[in-house]
């Protein structure tokens, strides 16, 4: 039996009231209803139990023997129910699930959450890696971190990180080649993800205009972590946001042979919907997300 399309729970909460102040009037003020109201669903309740549940005399209700024992069950129901629910809403106050890109949690998130921990000890963080856009209504992420353009309808979109970028190569598969002096140089070399659509529009910004691009191999990494760790290891030259990898730049593991990077527009922005902006938790995150970006928000 399905509890909700044959059980009056309307009824049940009317019952439930009524037999602790054993009062169709303090019911129905507890309740916000009238006395009519509640004289009402309690006949409904006793028309689909089939037996009175209360006897009705003169300025006074008792509650027959089966609306005492129907009573009792209901405070029960209701109690757990409360009960459940307060458990609940506990759980996804102190969890805050964040939807990210896995680059960007790699190279990143994953290196300064600490601090947001140690400043809300009470918050607990999940991280869903995923370079796909979620659905805020069917899932129950509270915050994305995703690239684009920041118009997303019904979200709140504040701008974090621009995704700028520009080829990276280890230096020893540069020197394979004596030196990358020249753009069109990065031709000489395997190149990583040729299909990503920034080798284009970098190539176009530093005026080569003929490039193979779409007669290589259509291998994709997909992930800019990966490609960046393919191209340490000297298998090609990548093309990366290059913020991501300063340390790896700054230590020699992977060189920026041009100085020129470029951006298509698309950035790293912090979404949540406008509907749940004030929830303690969030507006934790994005106020400490504020600290740590302050020129781009």
């Amino acid at each position: 039996m399905k509890l909700s399309r044959n059980v009056p729970l309307n009824a049940m909460r009317v019952l439930e009231s009524a037999a602790r102040h054993l009062s169709f009037t303090k019911a129905g003020e507890e309740l916000g209803m009238t006395q009519t109201a509640v004289s009402y669903q309690i006949k409904l309740l006793e028309d689909f139990v089939g037996a009175p549940l209360f006897l009705r005399k003169p300025r006074q209700v008792a509650l027959t023997e089966t609306g005492e024992l129907l009573a009792g069950r209901a405070s029960q129901a209701f109690s757990i129910l409360a009960t459940a629910v307060e458990e609940a809403r506990n759980r996804t106050a102190d969890i805050l699930i964040i939807s990210c890109t896995t680059t960007f949690a790699h190279q990143w998130l994953a290196k300064r959450l600490g601090v947001f921990q140690a400043r809300h000890p009470q918050i607990a963080v999940q991280l869903a890696l995923s370079n796909e856009i979620v659905d805020f209504s069917r899932t129950n992420v509270d915050i994305g971190i995703r690239w684009g353009k920041g118009d997303w309808p019904g979200l709140i979109s504040r701008r974090i990180m621009r995704l700028d970028f520009a080829p990276v190569v280890s230096p020893t598969l540069a020197a394979t080649i004596g030196g990358m002096k020249h753009p069109s140089d990065i031709l000489k070399l395997p190149i990583i993800s040729p299909n990503d659509r920034w080798w284009k529009h970098w190539f176009a910004e530093a005026g080569v205009t003929e490039t193979d691009l779409d007669s290589r191999t259509r291998s994709d990494f997909g992930i800019q972590n990966l490609e960046a760790q393919a191209a340490i290891a000297g298998h090609g030259v990548a093309i990366v946001n290059p913020v991501h990898f300063a340390e790896d730049i700054a230590s020699g593991r992977l060189l920026q042979p041009f100085d020129l990077v470029c951006n298509d527009g698309h950035d790293y922005w912090l979404v949540h919907t406008e509907a749940r902006r004030n929830v303690a938790k969030i507006k934790a995150f994005t106020e400490w997300m504020q600290e740590e970006f302050p020129t781009e928000t």
